[in-house]
């Protein structure tokens, strides 16, 4: 599926001029205020938006404001749009969190260039944290509020982790969450389910007993929430390209 845009404008010229020039890669949502831009929000699952600054009623600083500070769309890229091309203005946009700010007029490659950048940057991370069993989860936080979010996941998974029957249920309990709330925000800070996400901190966790202690690997395996050393073994390999015992010895031969 096509990443979902959406633009935010107060002019129905500029909505149509950059819907046509963004649809033949990605799905493109439309809204006229920042009030309807949070119902879109709330109704679809958007990989990033595009705000003009100057609206009424809720300018593009103060959406940005919001969906940089609420919990459910922090994680999502904003571009602001605007006609102020003075320095404090841009400050003061990228002090609520923007993640780029685009002088009008602007070029129609300019702003598809900055948006496949940012796609593409945190598709990177996500990548580079799923294949590596030392990067912290915290590498795929792009606020505060995602920082603080993913930290509490990972305490929570760290102190069950010898559970293998741990679940989204249960891990959605332990956050005092929803469950489909839970889903969404991993799905769309991680690209991973929630149980794809307990997986891989049981296998980041294995990896770490490994290299500290002199645990024998069936022994790393219970630890962690495995009943089988060999669906372990199995599941270390395909996450991160060797066995248990292949990458203890060439961490230790570093």
């Amino acid at each position: 599926m096509n990443p979902v845009i959406l633009l935010v404008d107060d002019n129905e010229e500029i909505l149509e001029f950059i819907e046509q020039d963004l649809n033949d890669k990605y799905t493109v949502i439309k809204a006229t205020t920042g009030k309807e831009a949070l119902a879109r929000l709330r109704e679809e699952a958007v990989h990033l938006v595009i705000s003009d600054v100057m609206m009424p009623v809720m300018d593009g600083f103060e959406l940005c404001k919001l969906i940089k500070t609420n919990f459910e769309y922090s994680h999502i890229p904003v571009i602001l749009l605007t006609a102020r091309n003075t320095l404090q203005s841009k400050i003061e946009g990228l002090e609520l969190g923007a993640d780029a700010y685009i002088e009008k007029p602007f070029s129609p490659e300019f702003l598809r260039v900055q948006i496949a950048n940012l796609l593409a940057n945190r598709a990177k991370i996500r990548e580079y944290f799923a294949s590596s069993p030392i990067v912290h989860i915290k590498s795929m936080a792009y606020s505060k509020a995602d920082e603080l979010f993913l930290e509490q996941l990972n305490e929570a998974i760290y102190a069950n982790l010898e559970d293998p029957d741990l679940d989204v249920e249960r891990l959605a309990q332990l956050v005092n969450m929803s469950r489909p709330t839970l889903y969404r925000k991993i799905k769309s800070i991680s690209d991973l389910t929630p149980n794809e996400l307990i997986n891989l901190t049981r296998l980041k966790r294995a990896a770490e007993l490994l290299l500290e202690s002199n645990y024998r690997i069936n022994e790393v395996a219970t630890m962690v929430g495995y009943n089988s050393q060999t669906n372990f073994g199995r599941n270390f390999l395909k996450q991160f390209g060797m066995t248990p015992s292949d990458y203890v010895t060439d961490r230790r031969g570093r």
